[in-house]
């Protein structure tokens, strides 16, 4: 008998169908025993009934996370038994015979509980099988989705870039080595240097994956390996023309997260914000500003903002402007990468800045670099060597539109529309100063 899938139990009431997963929870009451089974699509109720005696056994030996096979009859339940709004609360299946696939040991601790952060990381092939978990990296396939959907919509290309680098994108601060057949190669910070060079190839790209910083934080914001949605676009005529882009890549992700994970969301209490048509921006000394007027903490000779200042002003944004989000902008170009673009109206200054979102910044972008002479010059400004990035430079030899791009951090961005308190909790399997799956010290 073919396999039917839970979510579609509907479909089957009056018939005899095959469902195969695994147990969520046994309860025995009295001779009855209730299985509530679950597969990629859902949960379902199952009853083994005294007059299958087979049926009644086999149920009366499986354990949470055992994983079975059920012959049954889908039968409604009586009116009075229904549970409105639960998937499948409409019927039951009458177990007919209970074949067993997989056993499973006893579990360390009941799915669904209140754990510590350690414990839940140190079980994750456990733990993620529990629903909050499972919801959360839905919502994250949802948003990847999404970005991938809408930026090909648009005329981009996806390209794969590579992870090992001779130089990465920072000049190689904060990477981690390799040893690469008696070379010191790089794990790559970004796809940075690769978006631009493919800008050459075909004017609009986008890449999603892996980057590493080796940076030694230890807090609920950080991780060490965090997947990078990246595009980077040709032609423009400033970094708003990037903003303009996110803005609308926000807009579609969100329109899909309503659509396909309100469920998900309800898990979690969260609620999944709008996006403005136009998301608000001030420079970042208009927005320090802000913060000496509205705080009386003076930080106008800052060149960056402190964790407390972005959530000052995402909270000022929510209620000056009631958007969630806040590009803030014009950062001074010595605290910026060599290919950022000098703003010519406002010297010393970038053309690009950070997007904040619920109190934290999902997104670094920019006008680029475009021109060789002013790339290299920038270079040595830096006190890099232009002869270790040859390779790159190739690419504004040889003509390079005016371009501008941006690298949103998918596990922050999915952490702050789930309200998840740390950033290790939207990440699949977390990468940290102190984890590589187990912890380093043990």
């Amino acid at each position: 008998m073919e396999r039917t899938y839970i979510k579609d139990l509907k479909d089957h009431i009056g018939k005899e169908v095959s469902i195969s997963g695994w147990v969520d929870i046994r309860r025995d009451h009295g001779k009855l025993i209730f299985l509530d089974l679950r597969d990629m699509t859902g949960k379902g109720q199952m009853v083994a009934l005294p007059n299958h005696a087979e049926a009644v056994e086999m149920a009366s030996k499986v354990r949470s996370e055992w994983v079975i096979e059920v012959r049954g009859m889908v039968n409604a339940r009586p009116t009075k038994m229904m549970k409105e709004g639960v998937l499948n609360g409409e019927l039951e299946i009458e177990m007919l015979e209970v074949k067993v696939l997989g056993k499973a040991q006893e579990l360390p601790f009941e799915l669904g509980a209140e754990l510590n952060l350690d414990t839940y990381l140190d079980n994750l092939p456990l733990t993620l099988r529990e629903e909050k978990a499972h919801a959360v990296f839905k919502v994250q396939a949802v948003i990847v989705h999404a970005f991938r959907n809408f930026l090909v919509s648009e005329g981009f290309t996806e390209f794969q870039a590579p992870k090992l680098i001779g130089e990465d994108a920072e000049g190689g601060a904060d990477s981690f080595n390799v040893e690469y057949f008696g070379h010191t190669a790089h794990l790559a910070q970004s796809p940075q240097l690769y978006k631009q060079i493919m800008v050459g190839v075909f004017e609009r790209v986008f890449s999603t994956g892996n980057v590493y910083r080796a940076e030694k934080h230890s807090t609920t914001r950080h991780l060490n390996e965090y997947t990078s949605l990246d595009l980077e676009m040709g032609f423009i005529k400033d970094h708003t023309d990037v903003m303009n882009m996110e803005n609308r890549v926000l807009a579609h992700i969100v329109k899909e997260l309503k659509e396909k994970c309100s469920a998900e969301f309800a898990l979690f209490g969260a609620t999944i914000p709008d996006v403005p048509e136009k998301i608000p921006a001030m420079k970042l000394r208009e927005a320090q500003e802000v913060i000496k007027k509205e705080t009386g903490e003076d930080c106008t000779k800052e060149p960056d903002l402190e964790p407390a200042h972005e959530r000052f002003l995402c909270e000022y944004s929510k209620r000056e402007f009631n958007s969630d989000f806040i590009f803030i902008t014009h950062f001074p170009i010595s605290k910026r990468p060599f290919y950022t673009h000098e703003d010519e109206t406002d010297p010393g200054y970038a053309k690009g800045g950070d997007l904040l979102f619920r109190g934290i910044e999902i997104t670094t972008l920019a006008q680029r670099i475009h021109d060789y002479d002013t790339l290299v010059q920038s270079m040595n400004n830096k006190g890099l060597d232009p002869e270790k990035f040859r390779f790159y430079l190739q690419a504004f030899k040889y003509g390079m539109p005016p371009h501008g791009g941006l690298g949103l951090g998918l596990e922050r961005l999915t952490a702050k529309f789930l309200g998840l308190e740390n950033v290790k909790q939207a990440a699949l399997f977390p990468r940290d100063l102190n984890r590589i799956d187990n912890l380093l010290s043990e």
